[in-house]
């Protein structure tokens, strides 16, 4: 898992110029609600460290988000184990964006070239979003991809708060 490419975006591996970028995001408030907090440049820095490990160790993970055209970087999309602290297992779709790309419709379009990626080149038979109950944009994104969600499957983390499963199965999708 290399490079995506959308009509709008390049879904690529991390480089040296997205660390700050990355590392603004990671310390805006807002971007970071639903994520227990923002992160220290240090913490930033060593989260973009462990994405490429995985994918190195796993070939998929958490990838960089730009703007073809611009060449701006604008977040990350892309598929995760689940950890083992939730009680779901799986392979997890997630995304984050820079406030400057929401509402155009990024993180569905990113998320849609990802799912392609886990079902038709990864084999998957299912894909998991978890995000917070609280967590409506995300939940809309979810929605719009074609997920399901169950509410028996939701579950409280350790801090106590309420996350939400969605699934799509291979044969669900549209």
């Amino acid at each position: 898992m290399n490079e995506l490419c959308t009509d709008r975006l390049l879904i690529r591996r991390w480089r040296e110029a997205d660390l700050s970028p990355w590392a603004a995001m990671n310390a805006d408030p807002e971007i970071r609600e639903h994520l227990g907090g923002i992160l220290t440049r240090e913490q930033s820095d060593a989260s973009v460290a462990r994405y490429e490990a995985a994918i190195e160790k796993r070939g998929y993970g958490w990838l960089a988000v730009e703007v073809r055209g611009s060449g701006e970087f604008v977040g990350f999309v892309g598929l995760d184990d689940v950890e083992e602290q939730d009680l779901v297992g799986g392979v997890e779709i997630g995304w984050r964006l820079a406030r400057s790309a929401w509402g155009h419709g990024y993180a569905t379009e990113a998320a849609r070239a990802v799912l392609a990626y886990g079902f038709d080149t990864l084999d998957l038979s299912e894909i998991l979003a978890l995000t917070t109950a609280a967590n409506l944009r995300s939940q809309a994104v979810m929605r719009r991809l074609g997920m399901s969600h169950d509410p028996a499957e939701d579950f409280d983390d350790a801090e106590g708060g309420r996350n939400v499963v969605f699934r799509l199965r291979r044969e669900d999708r549209a």
